[in-house]
């Protein structure tokens, strides 16, 4: 194995242009890390384990992901037992949101960042598998001194690209080891694992989001078609394609010519499978197992052919309830029928080039809501958030809209992009538009109107493709009427909106409790009823810092109610629990009033569910739906 001097050396003759004998993926990473990221070769770069905070959010993102891919995951790890290697799931920013290792090797293997927490973009880390897979969309293999930092030289990597059911590449599947052979083709068989699991958490990742829809698996081989294909879609109806395996997208391409898929969906999704097969929708049940195998050969557009696997819709056999939503969205409520309701909306407009205004109280999660539909969207930009409060008024124009050259005294040398462009091809996320000065008002309808920027000293317009989603906690029909903020801003911007409930008024007041809690606490019954009781004008934000201020204060306890803090504690609602007892008719109505919702009632009176439970029992007060006539 090379020394650190020889791998700095190789890596600054490379930088100089000389020929190397690296493969053209490994080559092509380093130059991003030398021209692009202006990473120094002989500054040693440690592994990167992000705050706790931060793996907190990106495991909330990723949650759906984690979940389905689990299986997959020890599955391969099981395969692998005994050979040194650990199993990384990263998410589409490079940071590791489960991992599967040998706990005896739990001190090496933080250090080296193979780790839960571990970021390994190539930005951070330099060379590596995951930072390379997510550039290049591949599967590869980084081994030893392909790795750009010298502190990684002695690991090799097998990474896989894991892609949504939109198309969009959502996570990379890793796998690693602290030492190995020499060789670089000892990890074929390894890269081979992976990447075969990868295909199958898609294709699970698909299953479980198409139960409504017609399923097409396809494969090369009759033999495969039903236990292992190579690719799946899931069409409507109308045959149309809603969902689709990254590899089906491809061979469907491939297929009538288009080459290898390009942005999100790859022009598949949307189109009808007969544009890519000889298939109507009236022949999916001659393709299911009721042929042989063999039998079910479909030609495509392209004169080519595949073996078809087709499964029916499953039928529904639960309550009617509203329909399946992306996880990014579904994750946002517990049940809760006004934000059940505002989740059914994004999901729907998620699908759209909409504006969308986001109302509610301060902390009331809008800015949650506005990523959750850019991650539905699919949109392969960043999702770019700008407080309009929170910039001062003299710096805002330069940081939404840039600027060029030399444009003010003071500005940078090489110009600033701005916020603006930093969105294209993604959702730029205005929070708190109602706050953003009258003057900036004018340019931000251009750019929406327009789909062009131009920055700050400069004369060209640049195009720009982006969404954009807002929020405000204020009444911006009201600011209209004030002269306070533009009508056709405002009409431009509320193309659709969307209400989010106050915590206050929130059914699934628990469900979130349990949600934001940290992992491994405990709420005990006095701190539940505080926290019940309290009337949380500070909405969700609140709740997460009371809930964490808590877990501090109980150190490896339960939380009691005199962990929580003072103002939780000062701030409840009128104690009526000792009253509520005898107050038969209040109950009744109050009942009535929250729509029969009982953990909406307990609120609302100061006592816990159960009690509720109890004296509906007693006055025998059933809800009208459970009613026999």
């Amino acid at each position: 194995m090379a020394t650190g001097i020889d791998h700095i050396r190789e890596l600054e003759s490379v930088a100089l242009g000389a020929p190397s004998r690296r493969d053209a993926v490994v080559l092509g990473s380093w130059r991003r890390c030398l021209d692009d990221y202006r990473l120094d070769p002989a500054r040693a770069c440690e592994a990167y384990i992000v705050p706790r905070s931060r793996l907190r959010e990106h495991r909330e993102r990723a949650e759906g992901l984690i979940r389905t891919a689990r299986g997959g995951i020890e599955t391969l790890h099981q395969q692998l037992a005994g050979l040194g290697y650990v199993l990384l799931l990263s998410d589409d920013r490079g940071v590791t949101v489960d991992f599967i290792g040998d706990p005896a090797f739990d001190g090496a293997l933080q250090k080296a960042g193979l780790y839960l927490g571990s970021e390994w973009s190539e930005r951070r880390a330099g060379t590596c598998a995951v930072g390379a897979c997510l550039v290049t969309g591949e599967p590869l293999t980084i081994h030893q001194s392909d790795h750009f930092d010298v502190t990684h030289v002695p690991l090799t990597c097998s990474a896989a690209p894991i892609y949504d059911s939109l198309g969009n590449l959502a996570a990379v599947l890793d796998v690693s080891a602290l030492r190995s052979a020499e060789a670089k083709t000892s990890q074929n068989l390894v890269l081979h694992m992976v990447s075969a699991t990868a295909r199958r958490i898609e294709l699970a990742t698909l299953m479980a989001q198409a139960r409504g829809e017609w399923v097409i698996r396809f494969s090369r081989s009759p033999e495969f078609i039903e236990v292992d294909p190579d690719g799946a879609v899931a069409v409507d109806g109308s045959g149309c394609i809603t969902a689709t395996t990254h590899l089906a997208q491809r061979m469907l391409c491939e297929a009538v010519g288009q080459g290898a898929p390009g942005a999100a969906g790859g022009g598949v999704i949307g189109r009808r499978l007969s544009d890519f097969l000889d298939v109507d929708p009236d022949d999916l049940p001659s393709l299911t197992r009721s042929r042989a195998a063999r039998d079910r050969l479909v030609l495509t557009r392209g004169g080519g052919a595949v073996f078809a696997h087709a499964i029916a819709p499953q039928p529904v056999v639960s309550a009617p309830q509203r329909r399946p939503v992306a996880s990014p969205l579904a994750e946002l409520s517990g049940g809760d029928a006004v934000m059940d309701a505002a989740i059914d909306k994004a999901f729907k407009l998620s699908r759209t080039d909409l504006p969308i205004l986001i109302c509610g109280e301060t902390g009331s999660g809008k800015e949650r809501m506005a990523r959750a539909i850019h991650e539905c969207r699919g949109r392969r930009g960043r999702f770019v958030a700008v407080n309009c409060a929170a910039i001062p008024e003299s710096l805002i124009e330069n940081e939404l809209f840039g600027h060029v050259p030399g444009a003010f005294t003071g500005a940078v040398g090489g110009g600033h992009k701005g916020l603006i462009r930093e969105a294209d091809g993604g959702t730029l996320f205005l929070d708190e538009i109602g706050d953003m000065p009258l003057a900036l008002q004018a340019r931000l309808l251009r750019v929406i109107a327009e789909r062009e920027v131009v920055p700050v000293g400069g004369a060209r317009p640049v195009p720009v493709d982006l969404r954009i989603v807002s929020a405000t906690h204020r009444d911006l029909a009201d600011l209209v009427r004030q002269g306070r903020f533009r009508e056709d801003l405002y009409y431009r911007l509320s193309g659709a909106e969307l209400a989010l409930p106050a915590l206050r008024a929130r059914s699934d007041f628990e469900w979130l409790v349990r949600r934001l809690l940290p992992a491994g606490r405990v709420v005990g019954e006095s701190a539940r009823l505080a926290l019940i009781r309290h009337d949380w004008p500070g909405n969700i934000r609140e709740l997460v810092n009371a809930l964490q201020f808590a877990a501090a204060m109980a150190g490896d306890g339960a939380i009691e109610a005199a962990d929580l803090p003072e103002t939780v504690l000062a701030r409840r609602a009128v104690p009526v629990a000792a009253a509520a007892e005898d107050a038969d008719d209040e109950l009744a109505a109050v009942l009535a009033a929250c729509g029969w919702n009982v953990s909406q009632v307990a609120r609302r009176l100061g006592v816990d569910r159960t009690t509720v439970h109890r004296r509906m029992k007693r006055l025998g007060l059933v809800p009208p739906n459970r009613r026999h006539t």
